[in-house]
């Protein structure tokens, strides 16, 4: 991907961001815990201005939950897209016209490992 354009990084937040705890009900009840070194990679991804759009498949009606979590862990972000369902999620984009380099592709993480190992 070109470093002429700012990247726009979608990240998952339960497992990925966040230990998942088996189920979202579990997510809204049990204390929210920090994955390692979550905090180091989405402060050296803001250092670098890329823009942070997080997705989960908690409900809609969870929102003002789960923005004060992200909040009081210290998780910043741009967008929050809610509602996804835990089925696969499939980015579709197009090529620039003066570039054939791919502008999208995904990372896929084991659950609850996080992104310390992530290189974008």
């Amino acid at each position: 991907m070109s470093d002429n354009y700012c990247k726009t990084i979608f990240c998952d937040i339960d497992g990925t961001l966040l230990y998942h705890h088996g189920d979202l009900h579990k997510q809204y009840t049990c204390e929210p815990a920090l994955l390692k070194d979550t905090i180091e990679v989405m402060s050296e991804w803001d250092r670098k201005r890329y823009n942070i759009i997080l997705v989960t498949g908690r409900r809609q009606s969870m929102r003002k939950k789960t923005e004060q979590q992200l909040e009081d862990l210290g998780i910043f972000y741009d967008q929050l897209v809610m509602g996804l369902g835990g089925g696969q999620r499939v980015l579709i984009n197009d090529l620039k016209l003066d570039n054939e380099n791919p502008t999208a592709y995904a990372i896929n993480v084991k659950r609850n490992e996080g992104i310390k190992n992530v290189k974008i």
